[in-house]
């Protein structure tokens, strides 16, 4: 691996994100793990399961 990215790498990981910022992270990791299985699949598809789980959580 190149020197400078392993740098880059390094630093990134003592970067704290914000929970808005994981939040989008994860919706994205979702999307794009998904949208390789099913074509149909939409960012508004994640948001909407997203906010389901949320509400599903919120309830317990």
């Amino acid at each position: 691996m190149d020197k400078d990215l392993k740098e880059l790498l390094k630093r990134a990981k003592t970067i704290p994100m914000t929970p808005q910022e994981q939040e989008k992270q994860r919706r994205s990791f979702a999307y794009g793990n998904s949208k390789i299985e099913n074509d149909r699949i939409t960012m508004a598809t994640i948001d909407e399961a997203a906010q389901l789980l949320k509400k599903e959580r919120e309830c317990k």
